[in-house]
């Protein structure tokens, strides 16, 4: 189906944080399949693990038990506030696991009239109609009919509007404590602590949404690791970069918010397969290293102080630097659009996002050395920005 309109760019190969084109042509990737390869291209631990299991076994369903789901569900809840985890296949398959957590939850101790999700502009949470729904973006929903009942929308970054829209029938409130798609924009600690303690005193569930900034992203294990355990959701959703490139999501929740999912109420014919099972455990083996997490915040450091200094020598390219970790949002003058193409000039791949901005997404362990590097290419596509700017003046 004509639903994507791609880069006129194919890549037969990866190695680390290089993709190189079927022409042999080698790019420094800083977008990592859009925060989902966390430890680069053809990783040999992960590749070793995919074939070890590969030659045993791929497949049984959920009929059967799965020891290495069970083994990487164990390490999860062992250092997450979670008791209980259901493995999906996608990030938005998670996002569905959660909400029907959330509303199940309410429906099993009588309150059956609380359902509805209460979401945030620019937020992103996967392409179903329910997770479309939850993030309630226009464009996302036009053409498929009206928008479901039972999801509402507040501003980001309005405490006052969150509390207005808190009613009988509210169950939960689900966020990305640091935005993807919508601009790269992150909520504060004392955001986080207030949120938790609001659902606290309503009554309600809150969900994290931690698809693309958890798992190491943010120079945490997970980004509301930064308040401390003060922050903890109820039920937190995850993918990307969980499998290291190979599709596996999970929906973590304590157990008294996944008390209603008895058996029957949710399924999946291919989530928590052994294969991505395998794959899942040798990527948390390498992104649980604190070592791993320092040289994230290291690098991430070094990044934002580099683009700020482009902010300021490129004023009429670069408005705003923003983020967390290595989810770094970059704010444009210029067309976003426009700018991707001008960094794919100098073989520099960054993704897009809302607001005007760009994001740099790179592999967890990109070296300083690499980091230099995309920087002096991002640079080189500001002057290429800045001279079409002049020229179309």
């Amino acid at each position: 189906m004509g639903v994507y309109n791609r880069a006129p760019l194919a890549f037969e190969r990866g190695e680390g944080a290089r993709l190189f084109t079927t022409d042999g042509e080698a790019y420094l990737d800083c977008m990592a399949g859009i925060a989902v390869n966390a430890l680069g291209h053809a990783h040999p631990r992960l590749v070793q693990a995919l074939k070890d299991q590969a030659e045993k076994l791929w497949h049984v369903s959920n009929i059967f038990k799965i020891p290495g789901q069970e083994a990487l569900a164990s390490r999860l809840c062992a250092e997450t506030f979670a008791d209980v985890v259901f493995f999906t296949n996608s990030g938005a398959e998670a996002v569905e696991c959660a909400i029907k957590t959330a509303r199940k939850y309410h429906w099993a101790r009588g309150d059956v009239d609380r359902i509805d999700i209460i979401g945030f502009d620019g937020s992103f949470h996967g392409r179903t109609v329910a997770a479309v729904n939850a993030s309630g973006n226009q464009s996302y929903l036009e053409g498929f009919g009206p928008p479901l009942p039972g999801f509402v929308q507040v501003p980001f970054g309005d405490p006052d509007a969150l509390k207005a829209a808190i009613g009988p029938t509210t169950a939960a409130i689900i966020i990305e404590p640091v935005q993807g798609e919508g601009g790269a924009r992150a909520m504060s600690v004392a955001e986080m602590t207030a949120m938790r303690q609001l659902c606290d005193d309503n009554g309600i569930l809150l969900i994290f949404d931690e698809i693309q900034c958890g798992r190491g992203r943010t120079g945490r294990r997970f980004a509301h690791d930064w308040a401390d355990g003060a922050a903890n959701p109820d039920i937190m959703c995850v993918a990307k970069a969980l499998g290291g490139g190979f599709p596996v999501g999970a929906c973590l929740a304590t157990a008294q918010a996944g008390a209603g999912m008895s058996v029957g109420s949710h399924g999946s014919t291919y989530g928590g397969n052994p294969l991505a099972m395998a794959v899942g455990g040798a990527a948390l083996d390498e992104l649980a290293k604190p070592e791993l997490l320092a040289h994230v915040r290291e690098v991430a450091g070094y990044f934002t102080q580099q683009l700020s200094g482009l902010r300021d020598r490129y004023p009429d390219v670069v408005v705003d630097v923003r983020g967390k970790g290595l989810l770094i949002g970059v704010k444009l003058a210029t067309p976003n659009r426009e700018f991707m193409q001008h960094a794919r000039d100098e073989h520099l791949l960054i993704a897009g996002g809302g607001d005007n901005c760009v994001r740099l997404l790179p592999p967890l362990n990109l070296t300083l050395d690499e980091a230099r590097e995309a920087v002096e290419r991002f640079e080189r596509a500001c002057d290429r920005a800045r001279a079409k700017g002049r020229a179309a003046a």
